[in-house]
């Protein structure tokens, strides 16, 4: 199977979709990303790399951030996570308010944003906004294997001058004692994980532990375990993309992770990690042409979770 000839046919298939759906213009810095970029990478569990198109423009990953602070959660805090944020599909857009007061301050599952919201509090626990700000993008450039990954400083102000939305959501969860420590802390360290810059390539390869049983396979480096690695791709699988998840696992077939910055991270256990960004969003909140791009490579290598 020649990858790169394949991530060539997905790139040429492409070009006629370039610019459908509508960039998350509500986030003012995203609003000016032009919606015909594209890009997809992946890299294999045996090292070999393949990316086609804009695979090395860097974007506001947004969302995809949650999949690695739920990680850092989970080896901190073990299954005691689990009695603050539930792991169940939402079946509701990804910032429900409604949702949350009917379920009495416990989010359905830690890919919404209140429930990112409640993972992010328990990483904090009370310290330092900038300490765990530091110690999140430390991660992720371990993660990469490149110490050049950063959080967009204008994206993050962004969001925080935006995110009233997220700032009632928080506020929600500080009622019900599901939140410890001050709202503004947890927001601040939450635009700013979203608010992280990296390209396909990248995330790709920061993904690549979750398709090799928790283990980077180039490293060797164990991040988390092989049951939290199973749990993370089912999560991923049943609520990666909000209320359009049950549409993707039916037509990809692969567990992935959608951001409104129009990144998509996407695992092939046992194979592959694979990325792929295109800004143009669906009326669910993920990338358009993104979506459309790992359907074909899902059609293209076979490879499939069914």
């Amino acid at each position: 199977m020649d990858l790169t000839d394949i991530l060539a046919t997905v790139h040429r298939d492409m070009q006629a979709h370039l610019g459908r759906g509508r960039v998350a213009d509500y986030i003012p810095a995203l609003a000016r990303v032009d919606p015909k970029h594209f890009g997809i990478a992946l890299i294999t569990c045996h090292g070999q790399h393949a990316a086609a198109g804009d695979s090395a423009i860097p974007f506001s990953i947004q969302s995809v951030s949650k999949l690695f602070t739920l990680t850092l959660a989970l080896e901190k805090h073990g299954g005691k996570l689990w009695k603050r944020v539930g792991h169940e599909s939402s079946g509701s857009s990804f910032n429900s308010i409604v949702q949350l007061e009917q379920e009495q301050g416990i989010p359905r599952n830690p890919l919404i944003n209140a429930g990112a919201l409640v993972v992010t509090d328990a990483l904090l626990e009370s310290g330092a906004p900038a300490n765990l700000i530091t110690h999140i993008t430390a991660f992720m450039q371990q993660l990469a294997d490149d110490p050049s990954i950063s959080v967009d400083p204008e994206v993050a102000t962004s969001e925080g001058e935006t995110g009233f939305r997220n700032a009632s959501l928080a506020n929600f969860l500080r009622a019900y004692n599901n939140l410890h420590s001050p709202v503004a802390d947890v927001l601040q360290v939450y635009f700013n994980q979203c608010a992280l810059r990296m390209n396909c390539r990248q995330l790709a390869r920061a993904g690549l532990f979750l398709a090799n049983a928790g283990i980077d396979p180039l490293n060797h480096t164990h991040i988390t375990t092989p049951m939290r690695a199973r749990r993370l791709n089912a999560l991923m699988m049943t609520c990666g993309h909000y209320d359009a998840s049950g549409d993707v696992a039916f037509r990809v077939g692969l567990p992935g992770k959608s951001g409104v910055g129009g990144g998509i991270l996407a695992i092939a256990p046992g194979r592959a990690s694979i990325a792929v960004w295109s800004p143009g969003l669906n009326p669910a909140g993920n990338s358009l042409v993104g979506q459309m791009a790992l359907e074909r490579l899902a059609a293209l290598t076979g490879w499939s979770v069914f």
